[in-house]
């Protein structure tokens, strides 16, 4: 008998997930759907917070601690494109280390892969920060600072690493946290400590 290598394995559950992709879309839209539940904003918070992070760095940054380093002027824009993706990387891994026990019991009711409810969250705080996006545009159009085309065409390709290299410590991580409860602990300290 031939056993797969590894490589054909993850292949074969790539294209299981590929199946669920609807499942996958309909959970991811009633993530967001109850983020936003009884809020009087809804999905206009998406905007919103990217802006007030922008204005509270901009103050902080010029009335506080003036930061005077040449080529990252203004420092707040240059601060809020690092921390949008960071935002979404370090929520999505503590969402979904624990998202395989609280989802424990629609993984029992429904016969879906487990893999499926990490995933969600990735994709639910990619939605967040590709709806940051425009934002971040706006300003950096506003600022005069247009970046180059080539820097353009490379930022799906980053987007893409990103999600990736997220969605696979995510899929980790969950998979983890159902033998070790306080990886979820442990995981906030250390994206405390990788973010500074």
């Amino acid at each position: 008998r031939v056993v797969p290598t590894l490589e054909a394995r993850m292949l074969a559950n790539l294209r299981r997930l590929l199946r669920y992709r609807g499942l996958i879309q309909s959970l991811v839209a009633r993530e967001l759907k109850a983020r936003y539940r009884g809020s009087a904003l809804g999905i206009l918070w998406s905007f919103i917070n990217p802006l007030l992070q922008l204005a509270i760095y901009s103050f902080i940054f010029t009335a506080i601690m003036p930061n005077r380093v040449e080529g990252v002027q203004p420092y707040a824009l240059f601060m809020l494109c690092g921390i949008l993706p960071w935002t979404w990387f370090a929520t999505s891994l503590t969402e979904a280390s624990g998202s395989l026990i609280a989802g424990g019991n629609l993984i029992k009711k429904v016969l879906f892969p487990a893999e499926v409810l990490p995933l969600v969250s990735v994709l639910t705080n990619m939605v967040q920060f590709t709806l940051a996006l425009p934002i971040v545009a706006l300003f950096l159009v506003l600022y005069a600072h247009t970046p180059d085309a080539a820097g353009l065409l490379w930022f799906p390709v980053v987007v893409l690493v990103q999600l990736v290299f997220t969605a696979g410590l995510a899929l980790a991580l969950a998979a983890l946290t159902i033998h070790f409860r306080d990886i979820r602990d442990i995981l906030a300290n250390v994206l405390m400590l990788w973010f500074f």
